[in-house]
C-alpha cells in the first residue's frame, strides 16, 4: 500500500460517497486507474464495506447500554452458544469478547429504558453461560468519532 492508495482511503472514510471522477480528482488520478485502486484495496479486504451513518433515536433505538457480561462457564460449547444466540439479538449491535474481564461488552440500542428492562430480563440474562452483567448507560456524548483517524494511513 503506497501513498496514493492512503489518500484514496483517507478521502472514502471522509465521504464514502464520492464518485470514482471525484475520487480520481482529489488523489490525482485518472480515473481508471483510481477505479483499479479502489477494486484491489476492496479485493484486499482493505475496504469492507460502505456503510451510512444513521441516528438511532431516528429507528427508535435511541437508548444505548454498555453491557459487561462475565461467563461463568467458558468451554467451547458454552461459548459458541453464547456467541450464536448474541448473533440473533437485533438489539446488541455490537459484541466484543475481550482478553481479561468482562469476557464480553455488548453495545445494545433499543427504543428507552423500559425496553432494555425487557431485553435485559426476558434475554440478555437467559445467555448460555451468563454469570455477572453490568450495564452502564450513557450520560452524555462528548466525542464519537464516525469516520476512523486518518493518522495511521
Amino acid at each position: 500500500m503506497d501513498e496514493t492508495d492512503r489518500a484514496i482511503l483517507a478521502h472514502l472514510m471522509q465521504d464514502g460517497r464520492l464518485t470514482n471522477i471525484e475520487l480520481a480528482d482529489r488523489v490525482r488520478l485518472s480515473p481508471s486507474p483510481c477505479l483499479r485502486r479502489v477494486r484491489q484495496l476492496e479485493a484486499a479486504g482493505i475496504i469492507t464495506g460502505y456503510h451510512a451513518a444513521v441516528d438511532p433515536a431516528a429507528l427508535g433505538r435511541g437508548f444505548q447500554v454498555l453491557l459487561h457480561v462475565e461467563m461463568a462457564v467458558q468451554d467451547r460449547a458454552t461459548i459458541e452458544a453464547f456467541e450464536a444466540e448474541v448473533q440473533r439479538i437485533d438489539e446488541v449491535r455490537s459484541c466484543r469478547r475481550m482478553f481479561g474481564h468482562p469476557d464480553y461488552v455488548l453495545w445494545v440500542a433499543v427504543a428507552d429504558l423500559e425496553a432494555y428492562e425487557r431485553l435485559y430480563a426476558q434475554r440478555l440474562t437467559d445467555l448460555p453461560g451468563v454469570a455477572r452483567t453490568n450495564s452502564q448507560f450513557t450520560m452524555k456524548v462528548v466525542k464519537e468519532a464516525t469516520v476512523p483517524s486518518t493518522m495511521s494511513l
